[in-house]
Parts: structure tokens; C-alpha cells; sequence
């Protein structure tokens, strides 16, 4: 202990003499703690409350402790650390936690310096406290004690349990590192959902240093370029680490300019999450993660960027089953792009046209039509984007993912002849160091081999694809490519004499997590 913290206790524990010997309840005592120690050392008021009841840090953590032990909650995980934090003012505690203090020192909120009423519904003059000389003590008639909130603790996930919340994914993210088996469990799901939610409360409802937002900027630019190549469970704890703490930045309102650029940043991060979360196959999520997105890239007024996120948002249709709603979404997104060269211009035509394509088995003429249309659209578009848009795969788009995606939406036309010649232009875009695309961009070769009526072709090229791919690199959204190729050999020809064998490479691939796609 310091001498200045030395001083402060000494004072306190006076204080808090003089006021037990003049019949004063703790509340009371605490109060005269802030007012005599507050200008000499900066005591705050929920401080006061612990230093006016005589106990230790320690003491305080027991008794919450036991608190949600007798609550059937699991243990909290706030320590001595975190509450220090709060005592100094560098944090303060979520609704949650704020509960359980005023129920310790048997106070409401404002008594521990903090505004609006407590989450319970009800006031904290009940047993379970720090200590019984409490129990008679005189009611509270502070204003904070009236006109509480009518809502249980653990009802809404939306409650700000922030702290929780990100423990979670920092656990998670220290076992990923660890290299210990994880999975995306209910309670990693729940604290991605509950940072994605209040980041929509805040969006709703923050200041902060220009350095600090370039910093953040800088950040979430790296989070993109590692999207191709950082596993998506651990790429995503990092996101929304970042993401919470922006959320931080906008409780206030800011300055405009400033407000600006931590809405873009909530946009991009928002909408880096929803395709990361379509990576691991939760399309829920994902598309609760772009709605967010959307919030935030409307309070910037910038069309290019709620277009990019939009954009993306089509991808999840496009992917689990619903190419109407993703072409709907993708002409959406082409109108906001407007005439402004931007991500979104070339992006959204691409997705329109695979839309179509696969809206039309059948591939008559006018739906072709139209599709390559929208693909002469987007190259056209694409060539009018800056050279660092070009070279963004996550906020941007790349030469090699228009090449991809157009190869991809001629297969689904029956285009068979064309698609596989872009095809191999684009694995030649790609660096022997990629492995996802080009898988995807093999498997669609494989395709038009079958389009084509060459069997044998499509089986060995699909083969040689799946025999290459290595440990972790059997995401369950491409050996479902994998899984197409034999049920369309089996469709011609349910006795191809490789069929069997293919089939049976398939059965003994585990499927991993993925690491990114050029979705």
C-alpha cells in the first residue's frame, strides 16, 4: 500500500470510528468518507461505501460471490482487479454487477456514484450484505431508490454484461492459441451476440483522441487482409475485442467528424463479422451481424459503404438456399452504389448474376442474357475502382474474386465452355500460399467437365482436389462443392466405375473449420 493509500485508509477508518460511536448507519459514514477524502485523494463514492463498512477487497468479492451462489448463478468473474477499476473510476460496472454491489452495501446506484436506477425492479434493503449492523439501518429515500425498472437480471441478453462478454472470447482466443480443441458453443455464441446487440443499442442512443480512432482504423484494415488466411474463430475474437471497444468510444456522442469514423469502423466490423460468421455456417448470425452493419453505415451517410455492406448481406442467401431475396438485395445495393466507383458497384452485379443463375436451371436464353449483362457491368465497373479498392479483398474487390465469381455464376448458366476458361485465368491470380478459392475454382472446373458430358474428367479432377486439401482446410461449406460433384456423376451415371471410390474419399475427410472465403 502506498502512503498516499495509507493516509486515505487512516482517515476512513476515523471517520467511520467517530461515526459508529455517534449512532450514524453506513451509508451515512460513507457519504462523509467522499466528501472529507474525496478532494485530498480522489475517493470515489463507491469506495467510500467498502472503506465506511471496514472491509477489504477481498471481503467485497466474497460476499458477491456468495450472493450468486445463492442466486443459482455460476460464479461471476470479477475479481479484485476489476473492482479496484471501478473504485478508481477507470470502469464501471455493467448492470449486472452494479446490482449485486448495491445489494452488498445495501444502497441504489446513485449512492455508489452512479446514475439511473438498478436493473431488479426493486431496492436492495435486504439480508445477504456486507455486514448485519446494516439491517437497522433507516430506509433509503434517495431519489434513485423510487421509480425502478421492472425487469429480472438475467432476462434480456441484451444487459450490458460487457466485461463477461469479452472474457469470453479472450478465454477462447488464449485456448485457440494454446492450440486446444474448441468449438463455437452456446456461450461463445451468446457473448458474440450480446456485443453485436449492443452495439445496436448504442448505434441508437460518445470521446475520444484522433489518434486513437486512427489507431482503430488501423486495425480493422487488418483484420481484412488477414480474413484469407487467419481461422475464422480466432480471427473473430479479435474483431469483436475491437468492435466492443468502439462500442465504448460511441456511449457519448461525439464531435461529427469524429462520430463519422467510428460508425464506419462499426459498419466494417459489423459486416467483417457477418462473413465471418458465415465461414463457420451460422447464417443467422450473420445476418443479424449485417443488420448492425447497416445501422452504423446509415449514420455515416456514405452510400458506397452501406452499399459494401448490403452487398455482403447477399452472400447469405446466395449461399443457404435463397437466390430471390439475394438478388433483391444485390440490386439494392447496385442502386445505392449509384454512379460512385466503389467496392460495392462491381461486387453487387456479380452477386446478381449468380442469383439468376441460380434462379434459371433451365438456362433460357433471356435469364443468360441478363446475367451476362450484370457481369459486363461489373468488369466495367471494376475497371473504374482505385488501385487500393482492387487490392482489398474484404472492403475492396479483387481482380482474382471477379474472375472467380463470374467463372462460378457461367457454371450455374451452363456456360460450360466459358466458365472453365475464366476459371483457369483465375488460378493463375492466386498465390501458392492460397488454398481456398482455387479449391472452389477446381471444384467448378470439375462442374463443367460434367456439363460437358466428360465424367471420367470431372471425377479425376475432383479427386486430385479433394486428396490436396490438407488438415483444416475441409470447411463444411466446400466439401458440400465436393459432395455436388458426386450426386451429379451418380444423376448420369450411378455406375461409373470411379464413382465408388470417390464417394468413399468423401466419407473419410473430416470437415474443419474454414479460413476465410472470397465469398
Amino acid at each position: 500500500m502506498s502512503g498516499r493509500q495509507h493516509r486515505e485508509t487512516e482517515l476512513a477508518r476515523q471517520i467511520r470510528a467517530r461515526g459508529l460511536a455517534a449512532g450514524r448507519g453506513s451509508a451515512q459514514i460513507a457519504e462523509e468518507i467522499y466528501d472529507k477524502c474525496g478532494p485530498q485523494f480522489g475517493t470515489t463514492r463507491i469506495k467510500g461505501h467498502r472503506l465506511a463498512h471496514g472491509v477489504a477487497l477481498a471481503d467485497v468479492i466474497e460476499q458477491i460471490r456468495a450472493l450468486f451462489e445463492r442466486d443459482g448463478k455460476a460464479a461471476p468473474g470479477i475479481g479484485e482487479t476489476l473492482l479496484s477499476a471501478y473504485e478508481s473510476g477507470l470502469k464501471r460496472p455493467g448492470p449486472e454487477y452494479l446490482h449485486y454491489l448495491c445489494t452488498a452495501y445495501r444502497v441504489e446506484p446513485d449512492s455508489l456514484g452512479y446514475d439511473g436506477p438498478c436493473i431488479c425492479g426493486h431496492g436492495h434493503r435486504m439480508p445477504g450484505v456486507v455486514r448485519g449492523d446494516l439491517q437497522d439501518e433507516r430506509p433509503d429515500t434517495s431519489p434513485g431508490s423510487r421509480g425502478l425498472l421492472a425487469r429480472q437480471i438475467s432476462g434480456d441478453p441484451s444487459e450490458d454484461r460487457g466485461e463477461e462478454d469479452e472474457n469470453v472470447l479472450r478465454r477462447t482466443l488464449l485456448q485457440f492459441l494454446a492450440g486446444t480443441g474448441i468449438a463455437l458453443d452456446g456461450q461463445v455464441l451468446g457473448s458474440v451476440e450480446n456485443i453485436r446487440r449492443r452495439m445496436d443499442e448504442t448505434l441508437v442512443s460518445a470521446t475520444v483522441s484522433p489518434a486513437m480512432l486512427d489507431q482503430w482504423e488501423e486495425a480493422t484494415i487488418g483484420f481484412g487482409r488477414q480474413y484469407m488466411n487467419t481461422p475464422p474463430l480466432r480471427l473473430l475474437c479479435d474483431v469483436l475485442l475491437e468492435f466492443s471497444a468502439v462500442r465504448k468510444a460511441m456511449e457519448r456522442r461525439q464531435p461529427v467528424d469524429l462520430q463519422e469514423r467510428l460508425c464506419r469502423m462499426a459498419a466494417q466490423l459489423a459486416g467483417l463479422s457477418g462473413m465471418i460468421m458465415v465461414n463457420l455456417g451460422d447464417h443467422r448470425m450473420a445476418r443479424s451481424f449485417f443488420r448492425t452493419g447497416r445501422t452504423a453505415a446509415d449514420d455515416t451517410g456514405d452510400r458506397a459503404l452501406r452499399a459494401w455492406v448490403i452487398a455482403r448481406e447477399a452472400l447469405v442467401p446466395l449461399y443457404y438456399g435463397d437466390p430471390r431475396e439475394a438478388l433483391n438485395l444485390a440490386r439494392k445495393s447496385r442502386d445505392l452504389a449509384g454512379q460512385t466507383p466503389c467496392a460495392a458497384q462491381a461486387m453487387a452485379p456479380v452477386v446478381e448474376a449468380r442469383a439468376l443463375a441460380m434462379l434459371s436451371t433451365s438456362g433460357k436464353k433471356e435469364v443468360v442474357d441478363q446475367a451476362k449483362r450484370a457481369l459486363s457491368r461489373a468488369r466495367a465497373a471494376f475497371s473504374q475502382m482505385t488501385a487500393a479498392e482492387q487490392d482489398d479483398s474484404t472492403f475492396g474487390y479483387t481482380e482474382r474474386q471477379l474472375y472467380f465469381h463470374q467463372g462460378d455464376a457461367l457454371v450455374k448458366l451452363g456456360q460450360a465452355m466459358e466458365a472453365d476458361l475464366i476459371l483457369e485465368q483465375a488460378l493463375t491470380k492466386y498465390g501458392p500460399s492460397d488454398w481456398l478459392d482455387p479449391t472452389f475454382i477446381k471444384f467448378d472446373r470439375a462442374t463443367c467437365k460434367l456439363l460437358e458430358g466428360d465424367l471420367d474428367e470431372a471425377l479425376s479432377i475432383a479427386k486430385v482436389t479433394l486428396a490436396g486439401l490438407g488438415d483444416g482446410c475441409r470447411p463444411d461449406i466446400l466439401m458440400q462443392r465436393a459432395h455436388e460433384v458426386a450426386k451429379a456423376v451418380e444423376a448420369k451415371d450411378p455406375n461409373h466405375p470411379e464413382l465408388k471410390a470417390y464417394l468413399e474419399a468423401l466419407r473419410a475427410v473430416p470437415v474443419a473449420d474454414p479460413s476465410g472465403i472470397d465469398l
